[in-house]
């Protein structure tokens, strides 16, 4: 028998995932050109050309040893570095390798902080909407989860919930901006707010809660908006990275975790995530891709494509009847379920071979997410289905 634990995980096991998996078979019955698979993040943009020549590169003139090795369970000092330096030459910051930790996607270095500093039935805060893994992570380690009612009119964070569900046992906060799955991305203000309440709570409790940065979408963005680098508002900052969207490697698993010198026990919490690196059974990020990265820490995908996908989509279902707040990043769509029942709605979508996830999963019920990291193509094939979907409706 599995463990008590797994049983609650597998029978509430992805939505997303499941979604995935039920586009392949359409695609089997009704051909893939006739299946509009719109559930999950996997970029559809090439990765950049650098990426094939660095790989191609190292292979070929790095020695075997420096490629498939081991190394440091925080990762290559030197790539450590230049990362560092990427990212002070981006935000004005001041890290150095010391400052980095290399991890196995963003999903790993969420998993290696909260090891690191989650005690049992210790809290953590997420703002609904939110990528619904973040239960499990939090649960791995015994934490609980503590949700802040969705902000509908704008999906800001609800800033005044936050200050009054935060308690002695809150250890962390957990944010995601460009935001899976509005396309949000958190304002200054509401960043500097947020950062004022944290601090009046810590003196309040006598106690230090780590506000933990998930950004995978930070490259992401459109009509020249600008995301706030957490650590300049925040000391108790960690910044979790991947470059699954912005160099479209999700497959890949390469990401890293920022800790700055300025954090609460920095030295502790840097010597337990490297521990948690390796005792997870991480060891460390992969080697080659560590690699990959050093060469092209400036490398972009073409964010354009996505801009094009979010324009006629956004335009046509609003010319439809849906309703929705335009991303200002990511590639998802976050639309309001007509008839108020999302799960319904999503179901209903299936009809015309078109796939949405359930806000349900998200944390928030009454919207469906849609995901256009797909071929423009399919974008303008799906669009008589989702009109007749919403004629339904009306």
């Amino acid at each position: 028998m599995i463990s008590e634990k797994m049983v609650n995980l597998v029978q509430n096991s992805s939505i997303i995932r499941a979604m995935f998996e039920e586009g392949k078979q359409l695609a089997e019955k009704y051909g893939e050109e006739n299946v509009f698979d719109f559930s999950i993040g996997n970029p559809s943009v090439e990765p950049p050309k650098e990426v094939k020549e660095a790989i191609i590169d190292i292979i070929t003139n790095e020695s075997p040893n420096l490629v498939h090795g081991y190394m440091n369970n925080s990762g290559y000092e030197d790539v450590r570095a230049i990362i560092a330096n990427h990212i002070n030459g981006l935000h004005g910051t001041h890290f150095t390798e010391q400052n980095i930790v290399m991890t196995v996607g963003a999903a790993g270095g969420l998993n290696v902080i909260f090891k690191a500093l989650l005690n049992k039935e210790e809290e953590v805060i997420v703002f609904a909407p939110y990528f619904g893994e973040y239960r499990s992570y939090v649960s791995n380690y015994d934490g609980k989860l503590v949700e802040i009612s969705p902000n509908v009119k704008d999906f800001q964070p609800n800033l005044e919930e936050f200050r009054d569900k935060i308690t002695p046992k809150t250890k962390a906060v957990l944010v995601n901006t460009p935001n899976n799955p509005t396309g949000v991305v958190y304002s200054e203000e509401t960043i500097c707010k947020m950062a004022e309440i944290l601090e009046e709570k810590q003196q309040e409790y006598g106690t230090s809660i780590y506000l933990i940065s998930d950004e995978p979408y930070r490259e992401l963005v459109y009509d020249g908006i600008e995301v706030p680098y957490l650590t300049k508002y925040y000391k108790n900052t960690v910044v979790g990275y991947s470059y699954s969207k912005s160099l479209s490697l999700p497959g890949e698993r390469i990401g890293y975790l920022v800790l700055p010198n300025e954090m609460d026990d920095f030295a502790n919490v840097a010597a337990a995530v490297n521990v948690a690196n390796r005792i997870l059974g991480y060891v460390n990020a992969p080697s080659l891709m560590q690699r990959v990265i050093a060469k092209c820490v400036d490398a972009k995908v073409d964010v354009e494509i996505y801009n094009r996908n979010r324009e006629v989509l956004y335009k046509k279902l609003m010319e439809y009847g849906y309703h929705c707040i335009k991303p200002q990043g990511t590639f998802y769509l976050f639309i309001e379920a007509m008839g108020g029942d999302d799960l319904a709605f999503a179901n209903a979508a299936k009809k015309y071979n078109i796939l949405i996830v359930p806000g349900r999963s998200f944390g928030c019920p009454g919207y469906c997410r849609i995901a256009y990291c797909v071929d423009y193509e399919k974008v303008i094939n799906a669009l008589p289905g989702f009109e007749k979907l919403a004629k339904e409706y009306q």
